[in-house]
């Protein structure tokens, strides 16, 4: 993740946004040795929301995470030829 100090971030903000929007890369933001935020796109935090919600509940976590893991590890994927067109 990038850092900025505050001084670049104001001067470069314009540029700072187009980055974290476009590489879905958070950017943190500095102000002084003990001052810091993060900066990330909208669309970013909607996903994140999304995701915070939907792992809140331990049976649906447990339920998403085993769909991801099944994902990941190519199992119970219907054939592509099987799909209705």
């Amino acid at each position: 993740m990038r850092t900025l100090n505050y001084t670049t971030a104001r001067k470069n903000l314009a540029n700072a946004i187009d980055n974290v929007v476009d590489d879905h890369t958070p950017l943190i933001i500095t102000k002084g040795s003990d001052k810091a935020v993060v900066m990330m796109s909208l669309e970013d935090w909607n996903a994140w929301q999304e995701t915070m919600y939907l792992l809140r509940n331990p049976a649906n976590a447990e339920r998403l995470l085993t769909a991801i893991q099944d994902f990941e590890e190519a199992k119970n994927l219907i054939p592509k030829e099987s799909l209705p067109e």
